[in-house]
């Protein structure tokens, strides 16, 4: 697959720029459709839980697109990939944000002295709100000048994320509950993407090691 990185069209930051801005707006499609919806009361019997449901499944889908890319990169060799790491972990955090709009303003409508309680007694609200809580610390933290700023504690902030994937994961399908497809086809994904990290990791350190040996 590495094949790839050496064709002329893929080693062009041109079109790499270019791929960015489509994929950019691509991620927003979903938002505009669910407003269209919201403005023109086309998203079903309970409008509330049908948004609730879909910038949950947003934020999901995002954020495993995310944790896609390294692996995407690392197999293919393309470094234009990269920078869409970052984009897509944002627009995670973008949908994931409201979704927790939707369900202060539609599903708790505005009540903000029952966040607490909300969290503290439904597990399901309190593992979505702490994946919200790393997202955002994710997001704010995204920038080079942060990078800079935590150093080595950046890296192991940003770990993290699968942490996050997994609760995030654990929230949708507590709401769904009865929708099995939802669990097989994203705890696969999350799945595939958690073995490959476990698997580059081990050969990493197998590979420290062997050259320790070697001086």
């Amino acid at each position: 697959m590495k094949s790839l990185s050496r064709l002329p069209m893929l080693r062009n930051p041109r079109f790499w720029q270019v791929a960015r801005v489509i994929i950019f707006c691509l991620a927003l499609l979903p938002f505009v459709f669910l407003l269209q919806g919201a403005l023109l009361n086309t998203l079903g019997a309970d409008p509330a839980r049908e948004l609730a449901l879909e910038t949950g499944r947003w934020a999901l889908r995002m954020l495993l697109l995310s944790l896609a890319i390294t692996p995407l990169r690392e197999l293919t060799g393309l470094t234009g990939l990269f920078p869409l790491r970052r984009m897509l972990g944002l627009f995670a955090l973008f949908y994931a944000v409201l979704h927790f709009i939707v369900y202060m303003v539609f599903l708790l409508a505005l009540r903000w002295s029952e966040i607490g309680s909300d969290i503290l007694e439904r597990p399901y609200i309190t593992v979505g709100f702490v994946a919200l809580l790393i997202l955002a610390a994710m997001g704010v933290t995204s920038t080079k000048a942060m990078m800079r700023r935590l150093g080595p504690r950046w890296k192991q902030l940003h770990q993290l994320v699968y942490v996050a994937a997994m609760l995030a994961l654990l929230h949708l399908l507590w709401i769904l509950r009865t929708d099995l497809f939802d669990a097989v086809f994203y705890g696969t994904i999350l799945f595939l993407l958690l073995v490959y990290r476990l698997v580059t990791r081990l050969k990493k350190r197998r590979t420290r090691a062997a050259r320790r040996q070697a001086v």
